[in-house]
């Protein structure tokens, strides 16, 4: 019995992770809640964004954050080469622009963008947002943890979106 007096459903599978076991891995991974980034970078052909969920904070001081990209991406290799980016917090009114940089890495047409002084383009609106210059990228299997050097914070009170099991959803403070 669980400390507020529930009981679990059902047992644990156990498994070990493996290829085979790729898709039971991704949903045992999706169990756990996190938040909503759409991370951007200026490139020579333009802007570029995508939404992540491997967003976190490493490092007070010095002030480092981090994300992970998958190498597999179309939009691995211009992050990877990019000096400077910005994370965005995605709020709760802004699963469409998160779907939107999930769907394609030029999706900002309609959206209010400006661009830093690196050619990073801002967006407006988010709970928070980091702006970035890279610091080091890490070797991590079909991923990389890029580490970026937080030289600029903008925030904001609001609701956070948050992703979960394979869906947005909201975070409900009464619970």
């Amino acid at each position: 019995m669980m400390a507020d007096g529930s009981q679990y459903m059902t047992q644990l599978t156990s498994f070990a992770p493996g290829p085979d076991t790729q898709r039971e891995f991704r949903t045992a991974l999706g169990q756990f809640a996190t938040g909503v980034t759409v991370i951007t970078a200026g490139t020579p052909q333009g802007p570029i964004g995508m939404t992540a969920n491997s967003f976190s904070s490493i490092s007070m001081d010095p002030p480092l954050v981090m994300w992970s990209p998958a190498k597999s991406s179309r939009r691995y290799a211009p992050f990877a080469q990019a000096t400077h980016f910005a994370v965005h917090v995605m709020g709760m009114a802004q699963e469409g622009i998160a779907m939107r940089f999930a769907k394609a890495g030029d999706a900002f047409d309609g959206l209010d963008v400006t661009l830093n002084a690196h050619g990073v383009p801002l967006l407006d609106g988010c709970l928070a947002r980091f702006e970035c210059s890279t610091h080091r990228i890490v070797d991590a299997g079909d991923h990389a943890i890029i580490l970026g050097l937080v030289g600029c914070v903008a925030q904001r009170s609001g609701d956070p979106l948050v992703f979960c099991q394979g869906a947005f959803r909201a975070f409900d403070k009464e619970a």
